[in-house]
């Protein structure tokens, strides 16, 4: 490990574990996102002409924590794999095969740690988009596996789904939440208008992210709290309570449409 990474790793340990365990915090999809991140730029390994990094990602969590994900792991697990190959591209790393991220259950990891194996493996024979083994014209070479491959992702459709949407004064209202997501904050330009003094202006959004749910607090100045626990992005799953200033959002399953 560089000594750098080291460095970071060792004050990360120093001040996140001990902060996580004091308050029981639940880790966030973010938090995994930038640990990939850094163990995809810790297993950097320079070739002749680039820089090729790992793309396959092992994430060991408690059970606990990974309980807290319920049904959506395996939708947090194609996001981050989608997230991790964007990261790529941003810093011109080379791949061997588009990322694989898998969360695991391992209870030897402490509540709230996250510990990330990763490695480069070769382009598995079901994803990547060249011409097959069996395929290749007869006296040509094998493609060199570090060089940079172009892969079709899969577009899965976001779930239809309704925020039923409880002002501080007890009225309720429904929010469909469409293929763009939703906004929510008091200003008027927003999708979900919270008539609540203690929402900030731009206060958070929804977004779809592989067929899963996503909520985002934007900067808000009071905070965003997901069944009682504050977060800052976090896979919403159907009846989770969503609680900006005094209002409150539950998520629902849209009726289908006659």
């Amino acid at each position: 490990m560089p000594p750098l990474a080291a460095i970071e790793r060792f004050f990360e340990r120093l001040f996140e574990r001990p902060s996580a365990r004091l308050f029981r915090t639940h880790v966030q999809p973010v938090q995994i996102q930038r640990r990939i991140e850094r163990a995809m730029e810790t297993g950097r390994r320079p070739t002749v002409d680039r820089m090729l990094v790992p793309n396959r990602f092992v994430v060991h969590l408690n059970p606990d924590d990974l309980t807290a994900f319920d049904k959506m792991a395996d939708g947090l697990a194609s996001g981050l794999a989608d997230e991790a190959l964007s990261f790529a591209r941003a810093h011109h790393y080379s791949l061997t095969d588009r990322p694989r991220v898998d969360l695991v259950a391992d209870p030897t990891v402490p509540h709230a740690d996250i510990r990330v194996d990763a490695r480069i493996t070769g382009p598995a024979s079901d994803q990547a988009t060249s011409t097959p083994a069996s395929e290749t014209p007869a006296g040509h070479a094998p493609a060199d596996p570090s060089a940079t491959a172009v892969f079709m992702l899969p577009h899965p459709t976001t779930p239809r789904a309704v925020l039923v949407v409880t002002d501080p004064d007890g009225r309720t209202r429904e929010v469909e939440v469409g293929s763009a997501g939703v906004t929510i904050g008091r200003a008027h330009d927003n999708d979900v208008i919270a008539h609540d003094g203690r929402v900030s202006r731009h206060h958070g959004r929804i977004v779809g992210r592989r067929g899963t749910l996503i909520y985002l607090d934007v900067g808000s100045t009071n905070g965003s709290k997901v069944n009682g626990e504050t977060v800052v992005e976090v896979v919403l799953g159907v009846g989770d309570r969503l609680q900006v200033g005094d209002t409150t959002l539950v998520l629902e399953v849209a009726e289908a449409p006659g």
